[in-house]
C-alpha cells in the first residue's frame, strides 16, 4: 500500500535508464533544470547495452568506440558528475494524471510527483510463448537480451549449439555474443523470404558460417529435461529437424508500455505504444515519450539522439507554461 504523504517534487522524472532516459536527464542537467530523477527497476543503470559486450557504441557519444558495458557505465558517470538523481532497484507500478508516479524503491513505497515526466522503458523482445511455438518445457530456451545477460553479466553459458530465430539488427548481437562465448549456433531461421537488415548485414550468418533458412516458420520445440531438437517448415511446408541444444529467439520487438496499458495514458493500438504527438506528448501533457518505446526501433545512438533532441523540447515547454 502506498502511503498517503505528500509526492516527493522533481522538475522532471524519468522512467528508465537506458541511453534515451539518460540522455534526456543529462542535456536538462545541462540546460538549467535542477531537480532530474531517474528510475530503473535494474540495480545498474545503462540500459540494454549493458549486455551487449561487442563493441559498437560511443562513436557519436563519445568519440571512441566501445563495448555496451563501457558505454552504459560512461552514460552512468555523466549522469553521476552532472548531478542527475538515480534510484535504482526501483519499480515504477502506477502513473496518476498530472505526473505523479508511484513506485516501490529498495526503502520501500514512495510517490513521486514531476512537472514532466519522460517514458523512456524502451523495447522488449517477443519470447517464445507470444510467438505461440508448441513444445514442451525445458532448458535451452532463451531471448538475445536473456543470452547477453547471462554471458556478460553472469558468466554463464547457457547451451553451445543452439538454433537462432530471426534475422534483425539483434541477430547480428547474437551471433557476436556467441562467438565471444564460444557458442557455434546451428543455423539461423528467418520467417521471411530475406534477411531484416539492410544490405550487407544480411551475409552476417555466412560470414560467421552459420547456414541461413529463409520461408522458415518454427513448429514444433522437443526435448527432455534441455532441448535437442527444433523442427520448422520451408517455404513449401515442408518439415525439416535440426539437431541442437538450444533455441534463440531474437527481435520482433515490442514496446515495453505496461504502465501506459495500466493507467490513465492513451495507446497507439496499431503499435502498442504511448500515443504521443510530433514532439513526444502523451496525451496527458505532463508526460512525454522517447526512445523505443516508441517506433522504429532504434540502435542505442539514436535514442540518445532522441533523448537529447526531447530534453530540447520539455525545457521549452516548462517555459512557456511558466509565462
Amino acid at each position: 500500500m502506498i502511503n498517503s504523504s505528500a509526492p516527493e517534487p522533481f522538475d522532471v522524472i524519468v522512467i528508465g535508464a537506458g541511453p534515451s532516459g539518460l540522455a534526456a536527464a543529462i542535456a536538462l542537467k545541462k540546460k538549467g533544470i535542477k531537480k532530474v530523477l531517474v528510475l530503473d527497476r535494474e540495480a545498474e543503470a545503462g540500459g540494454i547495452p549493458r549486455h551487449c559486450g561487442h563493441i559498437s557504441f560511443g562513436m557519436i557519444e563519445y568519440l571512441k568506440p566501445m563495448t555496451g558495458p563501457d558505454y552504459a557505465w560512461h552514460l552512468a558517470r555523466t549522469a553521476a558528475k552532472n548531478k542527475v538523481t538515480l534510484s535504482l532497484k526501483t519499480s515504477v507500478t502506477e502513473l496518476r494524471p498530472g505526473g505523479v508516479v508511484s513506485a516501490i524503491t529498495p526503502c520501500g513505497p514512495k510517490i513521486f510527483k514531476g512537472t514532466r515526466v519522460i517514458l523512456a522503458t524502451g523495447a522488449r523482445e517477443t519470447p517464445r510463448s507470444a510467438r505461440l511455438v508448441s513444445g514442451g518445457r525445458m532448458m535451452g530456451i532463451s531471448t538475445t537480451g536473456a543470452l547477453q545477460s547471462m554471458v556478460y553479466l553472469n558468466n554463464q553459458i547457457p547451451f553451445r549449439r543452439p538454433v537462432i530465430v530471426g534475422s534483425e539488427m539483434v541477430s547480428l548481437s547474437a551471433l557476436l555474443t556467441c562467438k565471444k562465448a564460444g557458442i557455434s549456433p546451428v543455423a539461423v531461421l528467418e520467417q521471411e523470404p530475406s534477411p531484416q537488415v539492410p544490405w550487407p548485414l544480411g551475409f552476417a550468418p555466412r560470414f560467421f558460417k552459420v547456414p541461413l533458412h529463409k520461408n522458415a516458420q518454427v513448429t514444433d520445440i522437443s526435448g527432455k529435461p534441455r532441448v535437442s531438437q527444433v523442427e520448422f517448415t520451408d517455404k513449401k511446408g515442408r518439415k525439416k529437424i535440426l539437431d541442437c541444444d538450444g533455441i534463440l529467439f531474437t527481435g520482433l520487438f515490442t514496446p515495453e508500455s505496461t504502465l501506459v496499458r495500466s493507467g490513465h495514458l492513451r495507446l497507439d493500438p496499431n503499435t502498442g505504444s504511448p500515443e504521443t504527438d510530433l514532439l513526444g506528448r502523451c496525451s496527458d501533457p505532463c508526460y512525454f515519450a522517447v526512445g523505443n518505446v516508441l517506433p522504429p526501433l532504434n540502435m542505442a545512438m539514436n535514442c540518445w539522439r532522441a533523448g537529447r533532441k526531447l530534453a530540447g523540447i520539455l525545457v521549452r515547454d516548462m517555459a512557456e507554461t511558466q509565462r
